[in-house]
């Protein structure tokens, strides 16, 4: 378990510095470069994630159990997931009416990611993990809107062909993912 935290602490203490510190970011942005910057945080994310990957999967060897979990929470997983996927696609496809709507898609579908799984796990592993990032999640959206609003930002909608593209590619990813990918990389079946 404490690969999983130290993970956690990593990945999303470095996800966290526009929440709780984004002066000090903002001015090692400006002092290290563009290029040193990203390269930093590319960096110590990809070791936070490895370390949460792993410890995950170590804490899942001998789990605690904390509650248990009936079958039907697995369905409302699979379902709370669809919409989390459309989001995080939105994230990415330019001028869609979400954006325009939620502002900030891809944090959005991570709390619904994080929420999901905590509904469908009752393992302290689980909880660690998915409460952790819902809890950052929750943060994040609240703080990058807040930010928006300051800022006067608005997403601009450019038509119904992108909307149509973020809830065709989101439903196929998540389809994918529920059908093949995540017993093949998580190894549990979500069906």
């Amino acid at each position: 378990m404490s690969f999983l935290i130290l993970g956690l602490a990593i990945f999303l203490g470095v996800h966290s510095l526009r929440i709780f510190a984004s002066d000090w970011r903002d001015a090692q942005f400006a002092r290290l470069g563009e290029n040193t910057w990203k390269g930093i945080y590319s960096l110590a994310s990809a070791l936070g994630l490895g370390l949460i990957i792993w410890g995950y999967g170590v804490a899942r060897v001998d789990p605690i159990i904390l509650w248990p979990t009936p079958a039907w929470t697995k369905h409302v997983a699979a379902l709370l997931t669809l919409p989390a996927f459309i989001l995080i696609v939105a994230a990415y496809i330019p001028g869609n009416r979400i954006k325009v709507a939620v502002g900030h898609p891809m944090v959005a579908g991570v709390k619904l990611w994080a929420l999901a799984h905590l509904v469908a796990n009752g393992n302290l592993a689980d909880v660690v993990l998915f409460g952790s990032f819902l809890i950052w999640a929750v943060a994040s959206f609240a703080t990058s809107r807040r930010r928006d609003r300051i800022a006067g930002k608005k997403y601009p909608a450019l038509g119904w062909p992108r909307d149509a593209a973020v809830l065709g590619v989101g439903s196929l990813v998540w389809a994918s993912f529920a059908v093949f990918a995540h017993t093949w990389l998580i190894g549990v079946r979500p069906y």
